[in-house]
């Protein structure tokens, strides 16, 4: 121990401007005195005694919902791919195809100037699709080319996923959604606070529908439309205690079976443009939501749906709108229910897109610069060492029968451990990515994601494909692949730490954290 906090406080940490891009991550120790609040009693109130000093030292950012230990490191993170951004944007012919890609997409986003002056523009083509609607029936194309062109789950949620009776199997997947709100308890609930956010979620409809150029009193008949047709569907939906319950979202159905449920809508026809073929079983999760949909469908008058499907078109996409859209987005989702005070600057939130839309083409970029193959092998056999005790440990259990234990063993022996990277890249050569075109950007990366995940249908499940980006300062635990992912971005210091030995590579046994 006495050796530990001599390396703690030998330790340097660089500092450097918030508002930079790293040119290197800085070393954090794992173990730093300065975290300790040593004024506290640890007999009394150990967290304070362990944490009291991190807390004091690192205020809550004001674009921050919360703060702890990862979110620095997280930020961090951000900066020092900022930093590689910047280079990957600087148009020079030895760029590699994925320094293009990203670097193409960040410039084309940190073009503000170009984003204002096209204002709304990038969505009339499908606001003019909206408006030549003739039926409800014929919205079934346009609410397919919604799910896969941009983040709206108009009416429902689509896509691909892990059959539960067959986890070898990839089938398709329908359930609720079309929600404006996080959740269906802020329609439902009646006290207070959901009332306050109702309230809130109506102002912000109304500013959005001012924005597109509406007069205040047709802004006003708009988000009460929008309100009455979410609220029917949320409750229709399963709360989130409900949807543990693995049996309760599980429905396998034909499309003869679904057609029969909701036939006021279109399937067939969306089916063909999500390019998903007929004959495939989907699992429908929620039965009595689309029972709901059909009502509503039948029911609603062919403008309001018009006015819905508006709504989730802008709503989707005012982030990667002029700034008034942008802002408005921040105001209502961000600051009024996260409490987060400030926007990140905007280098931070193309950062983040970059990321998400091209993830591994910049988890290439970011690995070469800062995963040395030696930390992946230092990883690695820490893995290894701690399943071997594990496997100790559960031989010598007295209170677990032998058949357990050998049930336990047998998956222990199944586990599988992906640290730092993928050992396939993803390939993003289709994808087209335009200097001059970050809303066109975000609807490509959108489209080429969504057909990525659709074309698994009726495919075996890909047992070595990852949930996160190598960048991505977390962690997971996949329960149907009985797998563990350690990115990159989390196997640094303080989270893990090569320099050190095994006993303290990863010596953070408190998560210090403040909250808004």
């Amino acid at each position: 121990m006495l050796r530990l906090l001599v390396a703690a406080t030998l330790a340097v940490t660089s500092f450097v401007r918030a508002d930079e891009p790293l040119k290197a991550l800085p070393y954090t120790p794992g173990i730093d005195l300065r975290s300790l609040d040593q004024t506290a009693d640890p007999c009394v109130d150990f967290y304070r005694f362990a944490c009291g000093g991190w807390q004091r030292n690192n205020p809550l950012p004001p674009d921050q919902a919360s703060w702890d230990v990862y979110s620095k490191l997280h930020d961090e993170n951000l900066r020092f791919l900022w930093g590689l951004l910047i280079d990957a944007a600087a148009a020079r012919p030895q760029r590699s195809p994925s320094e293009q890609k990203t670097g193409d997409h960040f410039a084309a986003c940190m073009d503000l100037a170009a984003i204002d002056a096209a204002g709304v523009r990038p969505l009339e083509p499908l606001l003019a699709r909206v408006a030549a609607l003739a039926s409800v029936k014929q919205a079934a194309p346009l609410v397919a080319e919604l799910h896969l062109h941009s983040a709206s789950d108009a009416m429902f949620r689509f896509g691909s996923e892990q059959d539960f009776a067959n986890s070898t199997q990839v089938i398709a997947g329908a359930d609720a959604g079309g929600l404006g709100l996080p959740d269906r308890d802020h329609y439902l609930k009646p006290d207070a606070r959901n009332k306050d956010i109702r309230a809130a979620y109506h102002a912000h409809i109304v500013r959005i529908f001012e924005l597109l150029g509406e007069p205040r009193a047709a802004a006003e008949a708009a988000a009460k439309t929008v309100m009455a047709i979410e609220t029917e569907l949320a409750r229709s939906s399963l709360t989130r205690e409900q949807r543990r319950d693995p049996y309760r979202v599980y429905h396998r159905m034909s499309l003869t079976q679904l057609r029969r449920l909701a036939p006021a809508f279109d399937w067939p026809a969306y089916l063909q443009t999500a390019a998903v073929p007929a004959a495939t079983p989907i699992n429908v999760a929620q039965p009595a939501f689309f029972r709901t949909l059909n009502q509503l469908l039948q029911q609603r008058p062919l403008a309001d749906w018009k006015t819905y499907l508006r709504w989730n078109i802008v709503n989707a996409e005012s982030p990667y709108l002029s700034s008034p859209f942008a802002q408005a987005s921040f105001d209502f989702y961000s600051t009024r229910l996260q409490g987060v005070e400030k926007m990140p600057p905007r280098w931070k939130r193309c950062v983040r897109w970059v990321d998400r839309d091209l993830g591994e083409a910049l988890g290439q970029v970011f690995v070469r610069h800062t995963f040395a193959p030696d930390t992946k092998q230092r990883a690695a056999a820490m893995a290894r060492a701690i399943e071997q005790a594990m496997q100790q440990r559960i031989r010598t259990l007295t209170w677990m029968s032998e058949t357990t234990k050998q049930a336990a063993l047998a998956k222990l022996g199944t586990l599988v451990n992906k640290i730092g990277y993928p050992d396939r890249w993803r390939d993003y050569g289709a994808l087209e990515i335009r200097r001059d075109d970050f809303f066109g950007n975000v609807a490509r990366s959108r489209a080429f994601e969504a057909r990525r995940q659709l074309a698994k249908v009726g495919q075996p499940v890909d047992r070595e494909e990852w949930g996160m980006t190598p960048p991505t300062v977390n962690a997971y635990y996949d329960s149907q692949l009985n797998s563990i992912n350690f990115p990159a971005g989390i196997l640094q210091p303080p989270l893990f730490d090569p320099k050190m030995d095994d006993g303290q590579t990863t010596a953070t046994p408190a998560r210090p954290s403040v909250t808004s």
